[in-house]
């Protein structure tokens, strides 16, 4: 009885230790939350809707304004992004699941995956180098290009493990019926994998949506002005929030926490929907 009264008190206080634990690592999480919903909530029940299609306010100005070109700049830039990242990533990921042995799918692994690592800020400075400075300005395309690489290892690991987790009975019975490798991932591996490479580009564009670094030398934080075009340069919600939290001025503050809500809101809206259109696929 009491080795057994011994165990019960050591499983309890391990329980009660992981328990604190989570709670102590979770707190911070939730306080940022909380304090975004709080103090985003009054710019935004200050502000009303036009905050959303609103330009920015003037220093000195009494009505906060909006956000309008970040917030448009923000989903075009998402859009273009998985333009751009998602077939690159599906592309590394079928070359290193079809053909593992290839060296060159060997190397586009390494690569890809050696992408997570690399600081953003040295992203931005090199796609300033390769498209900002040869096309003569900052663009919407330059900021599109520097996410698409942050974004893409994320994908590509997601889309990787989802395509090699297919159980080889299913390869083989497609190439059993005659299919080619083309037909068979387009027509079943693609099905049944689509639940993880939605995934990965929801984890992809949430890392990338929410980078600030990467846009500093690309897109050229245009404000007060909507789209022009992909060849002119843009805002993005991120951008904003980076450039008013440092402005001594309250009224951008009250911007920034305000952005910083319709973010969050955006983060949480993506996740919700892919939630609801894709559903589990069980083999």
């Amino acid at each position: 009885m009491k080795r057994l009264d011994r165990r019960i008190i050591i499983d309890k206080c391990f329980k009660y230790c992981v328990i604190t634990i989570s709670v102590l690592a979770l707190a911070p999480l939730f306080h940022i939350v909380f304090s975004v919903i709080i103090w985003g909530g009054k710019t935004l029940f200050k502000a009303g809707i036009g905050f959303l299609y609103d330009l920015p306010p003037s220093p000195l100005s009494t009505r906060i304004g909006g956000i309008g070109p970040s917030l448009l700049g923000t989903f075009l830039l998402m859009i273009t992004t998985t333009a751009i990242g998602l077939p690159l990533a599906f592309l590394a990921a079928v070359l290193t699941v079809e053909f593992p042995n290839s060296i060159i799918a060997r190397l586009t692994s390494l690569l890809t995956r050696s992408f997570m690592e690399i600081p953003t800020i040295l992203i931005s400075i090199l796609i300033y180098t390769i498209v900002v400075i040869p096309t003569g300005g900052f663009s919407a395309i330059a900021g599109a290009v520097a996410l698409s690489i942050v974004s893409l290892p994320y994908m590509y690991t997601y889309i990787e493990n989802s395509l090699a987790s297919i159980p080889q009975t299913y390869r083989e019975a497609a190439y059993a019926l005659g299919l080619t490798k083309v037909k068979a991932l387009f027509h079943i591996f693609v099905g049944i994998a689509r639940r993880g490479i939605v995934t990965g580009l929801l984890i992809g564009l949430a890392k990338a949506s929410g980078e600030t670094a990467p846009l500093l030398f690309t897109i050229g934080g245009s404000k007060h002005f909507y789209f022009q075009g992909l060849d002119k340069p843009i805002d993005a919600i991120p951008l904003l929030i980076y450039e008013f939290a440092q402005t001594p001025y309250r009224i951008y503050h009250e911007v920034a926490w305000g952005a910083a809500l319709v973010l969050l809101l955006i983060y949480l809206g993506i996740f919700a929907i892919l939630r609801l259109l894709v559903k589990e696929v069980k083999l």
